[in-house]
């Protein structure tokens, strides 16, 4: 695809995505489309179907991203469509997609619509499902895993850790995040990052906060019992620590976002060798920083881990009934003020691998933050959220 056209089509999608309601709008459309040609696959998605803009819009905006690195589009297509095989899709599915996703946009822009709009979008539909049929058909293994509760641990009001012991284990890699699906919302997959590496006893962790107008996070914080049943479908994403590059690393999280991140920091634990890595763990208030006394413990077994607390508050909330815990000895004393800013202040950290694991808006002020202080955007690493 020439510049003209890339440019043509990102601009478009841009008036979508600011769009009020433009996203729901055209998802809308997509799937009207979609299912209007073939009726059956309605019966493969929930019936609430709240996230769907969010996550296709997210996913479409990344392939534009990448148009000039289409390696990485396509290996994030491919990963995308054998996450798709845990509702039933299938690979020819994706070819009626394209076509869909296609009249969808021509639908959206309406009398807007012109020739080097069809002939972009075009291209950009057939290149999307050409490579996720190819994701498709590359990976005969099972679409999912079953596994059960084992321990549930609420942390503070909000959040728990759960535990879950799969019947056999699960291949995903630290770093790595996993749909998930449970008893209490049949077929209403999120994904969930494990907090700790894959072990050959299918032992998984889990750290989950409850979103106010969610459907499925309240129901993992308030309604896991011992003994549920959970789906976890193939793993996803690619946050790794590059041993063979010789840089030090900088990581990032915040709230359960560290969840990632610790998965890889106890894995290289277990190793004898490691890059220098510095580890800022923040959140709103000190007691969102749950972890920090595990992450802390790591470091004084392991000289080449710092952590430093951040928070934007120097006290907890009137609701959380506990006064904030003392910085353990020996470790950086809690620092207050904005995640991505307080980073920033250090430098540009530009000879570091870079991970950044949290919300969106997280992830996003935080690349800000750092690009503004001069760190190469290409040392940045995140997954899609």
């Amino acid at each position: 695809m020439d510049a003209r056209t890339a440019a043509l089509v990102r601009a478009n999608f841009r008036t979508v995505v600011e769009a009020p309601s433009g996203p729901e709008r055209l998802i809308s459309a997509f799937y009207g489309h979609l299912f209007a040609e073939i009726p059956a696959l309605r019966e493969l998605f929930p019936p609430a179907m709240d996230m769907q803009p969010k996550r296709l819009v997210t996913a479409i905006q990344f392939v534009l991203d990448h148009l000039e690195n289409w390696d990485r589009a396509q290996r994030f297509l491919e990963q995308l469509a054998r996450d798709h095989r845990k509702y039933g899709v299938e690979a020819a599915h994706y070819d009626i997609a394209g076509r869909a996703l296609l009249a969808a946009f021509r639908t959206y822009n309406g009398v807007h619509w012109n020739r080097g709009l069809e002939e972009g979008w075009r291209d950009i539909t057939i290149l999307i499902s050409a490579s996720m049929a190819i994701g498709a058909n590359s990976d005969k293994s099972q679409p999912y895993w079953e596994a059960t509760v084992v321990g549930h641990r609420r942390v503070v009001d909000d959040l728990a850790i759960v535990r879950l012991q799969s019947d056999t284990p699960i291949p995903y890699l630290a770093g790595q995040y996993v749909p998930v699906a449970i008893p209490q919302r049949p077929k209403m997959w999120r994904y969930l990052s494990p907090a700790i590496p894959t072990n050959p006893y299918g032992e998984i962790e889990f750290h989950v906060r409850k979103v106010r107008t969610g459907w499925v996070s309240p129901a993992i914080v308030n309604e896991t019992q011992i003994g549920d049943r959970w789906m976890i479908a193939a793993p996803l994403g690619g946050l790794h620590v590059d041993l063979q590059s010789g840089k030090d690393v900088l990581m990032i999280g915040s709230g359960t976002g560290i969840a990632p991140l610790r998965a890889q920091l106890i894995e290289m634990g277990r190793r004898g060798i490691n890059p220098r890595v510095h580890l800022f763990m923040g959140g709103r208030y000190p007691c969102d920083l749950y972890d920090v006394e595990n992450m802390w413990q790591l470091s004084q077994s392991n000289p080449w881990l710092t952590v430093v607390p951040v928070c934007e508050n120097e006290s907890n909330p009137w609701w959380h009934p506990y006064p904030p815990a003392e910085t353990p000895y020996g470790m950086h004393r809690r620092l207050i003020g904005n995640l991505g800013a307080v980073v920033a202040s250090f430098g540009a950290w530009s000879d570091r691998q870079i991970q950044i694991a949290g919300s969106a808006r997280m992830i996003a002020d935080t690349r800000r933050a750092l690009l503004a202080v001069g760190t190469p955007e290409w040392a940045i690493a995140s997954d899609p959220v």
